[in-house]
């Protein structure tokens, strides 16, 4: 059973770092993780290459994917991130633009003052390989 749900004020955007096109699933990212020495998947949500959305750890629990940020937000990755030559890139299919923006609007009717980053904006890394800040600026 879960205690309340916590306060969300933001959902960070991130990706899996994996080549454009590998299909990733929520249950390969679940074992990387646990292998870190995490207690499972560190994000609430994965959208994968053809834009299916898997659910990750519940919104209840804080994730495990933004050091300093885990307790207020939630963590919402894509499969990809890295061109042919393993360098960081917007690798996102159109599917996954899609499913991107309907998963991160639902997540903002639901907690309207949760504000949308990516990763990048707190850590001196290139995930999730394009500017979420601005690009879901709108939503």
């Amino acid at each position: 059973m879960f205690s309340a749900m916590r306060k969300i004020n933001e959902i960070i955007v991130h990706c899996t770092a994996t080549p454009a096109g590998r299909r990733v699933t929520a249950a390969e990212v679940d074992r990387w993780h646990r292998q870190r020495g995490f207690n499972g998947i560190g994000y609430h949500y994965l959208v994968g290459i053809d834009g299916s959305v898997e659910k990750g750890r519940p919104v209840e629990v804080a994730g495990a994917h933004c050091q300093g940020h885990n307790m207020a937000s939630i963590g919402v990755a894509y499969a990809g991130g890295l061109n042919s030559q393993g360098r960081p890139a917007d690798t996102r299919t159109p599917e996954q633009r899609r499913a991107l923006r309907e998963l991160i609007t639902a997540l903002r009717k639901r907690f309207p003052q949760a504000r949308v980053r990516g990763h990048r904006d707190f850590a001196a890394k290139a995930c999730p390989c394009f500017d979420a800040t601005a690009e879901y600026a709108s939503l």
